[in-house]
């Protein structure tokens, strides 16, 4: 029974809030409380209902995450390669409720590719590990000096 009654201080510090600011939502009406004495219990149900959890769920919030990764020095030929790889490397992933978006854009003056990655965190840093092995292990691919023999960017 103990467990289903919470005390102000308890919800303030379970939602990272000070006491008085529980206390202002109780007593302006926000979030519903029995004032037994001089102390304030608040029902676990009440507490789920104020924070739009459902009853007796721990859902975890929903995180999205917006990356935006530049590469310098590739060519066109090279940032078209990379750019397949990755919307690849993001379509395989059959895992995830939510989908992986990944866009590329190339700027051919600089460059430059620029890679926007839209998705979840787990997904997310599967793809930039992807992105890191494919350019740390197998640079020479996407090398674009023309006097190096082991250019494939032409």
């Amino acid at each position: 029974m103990q467990d289903d009654w919470l005390s102000a201080e308890q919800v303030a510090e379970g939602l990272g809030l000070h006491v008085r600011t529980v206390r202002g939502y109780i007593r302006g009406g926000r979030l519903k409380a029995v004032r037994i004495g001089k102390q304030y219990r608040i029902a676990r149900t009440d507490l789920d209902a104020f924070t739009g959890r459902a009853a007796g769920t721990a859902t975890p919030p929903r995180v999205e995450v917006s990356t935006v990764v530049e590469v310098d020095t590739l060519g066109p030929r090279a940032a078209d390669r990379l750019s397949t790889l990755l919307v690849a490397a993001a379509q395989q992933r059959g895992d995830s409720t939510e989908p992986l978006r990944v866009r590329t854009l190339h700027d051919d003056g600089r460059g430059r590719l620029k890679v926007i990655i839209l998705g979840d965190l787990a997904a997310t840093a599967e793809v930039l590990r992807f992105l890191d092995d494919v350019l740390t292990e197998e640079n020479r691919l996407f090398r674009t000096d023309p006097a190096d023999p082991e250019v494939r960017d032409g």
